[in-house]
């Protein structure tokens, strides 16, 4: 299994260590054929990009492009805002990107005041205090994925059900409906040998691998995925990043009909 293209990687603009240049750079000695710089969206509010920042980003990818010869594809990775599925970007942004990747995280400002409670800190001390998620919580974190995919042109969400348990197998249901990618994480386990195991098999959704890269060492970092993948013999032909194969994103499509 070799990669074709990291598309979930970080830099300064948000929380990783090195610059788009040195991300690009990696890249390059890995032998991808694409990188995505992804760095997080408008409302988290501890590590997101500001669309004030937006021109110097979009430069310094172009920049990276050249110099190294591959194609440096101007990401973000959105944030779930609550239950509506509302998220980072709006139409006005979308000129401005070439990926458009969504996913749960925590410090982020909400659309409404309910999902601090409902979302937000239901989601938190589940988590922080070890605790089976109810079933109430699970319909819910679902329901904000389905929105999400329903309601944006998302090319992928990152790391499903990482702090934010949801029904796997209905998400990536929508997901395939779409034209969404689901992401195989390499940084942090989210889906279990079981839920991917059941994916795989009672839907048609289609995979990206991503390192979650933040520091330029990890760029193309695929191992915990391998791993994962050996273990319940899943099927390689599902994932578009690999052995060649480029994905086709459903933003840029979208983008097209506008």
């Amino acid at each position: 299994m070799i990669l074709t293209g990291d598309y979930h990687t970080h830099t300064p603009y948000s929380h990783g260590k090195n610059t788009v240049e040195e991300n690009a750079a990696r890249a390059k000695e890995l032998g991808l054929k694409q990188l995505g710089i992804s760095d997080h969206g408008f409302s988290h509010l501890a590590f997101g990009i500001r669309r004030k920042q937006i021109a110097a980003y979009k430069a310094e990818c172009k920049a990276a492009a050249e110099k190294h010869g591959i194609d440096v594809l101007v990401g973000i990775e959105a944030n779930i805002r609550g239950v509506d599925g509302k998220a980072d970007l709006t139409e006005k942004d979308y000129e401005n990107f070439d990926i458009y990747f969504c996913g749960k995280h925590v410090f982020v400002r909400y659309d409404k005041f309910a999902d601090y409670f409902r979302y937000f800190l239901a989601n938190f001390f589940t988590d922080k205090l070890g605790k089976k998620p109810s079933e109430k919580l699970i319909a819910r974190n679902t329901k904000a994925y389905i929105n999400t995919i329903k309601n944006n042109p998302v090319d992928a969400i990152t790391h499903l059900n990482y702090l934010s348990p949801a029904n796997a197998i209905e998400v990536a249901k929508c997901a395939a409906d779409y034209g969404t990618y689901l992401e195989l994480n390499s940084k942090k386990t989210h889906l279990t040998d079981e839920e991917l195991c059941e994916i795989a098999q009672k839907t048609s959704v289609r995979f990206l691998i991503g390192s979650d890269a933040h520091s330029a060492n990890r760029v193309g970092e695929i191992k915990l995925v391998e791993e994962q993948l050996k273990r319940i013999d899943f099927p390689l032909c599902r994932i578009d990043n690999i052995d060649g194969r480029l994905p086709n994103f459903r933003f840029a499509e979208f983008k097209k009909r506008m």
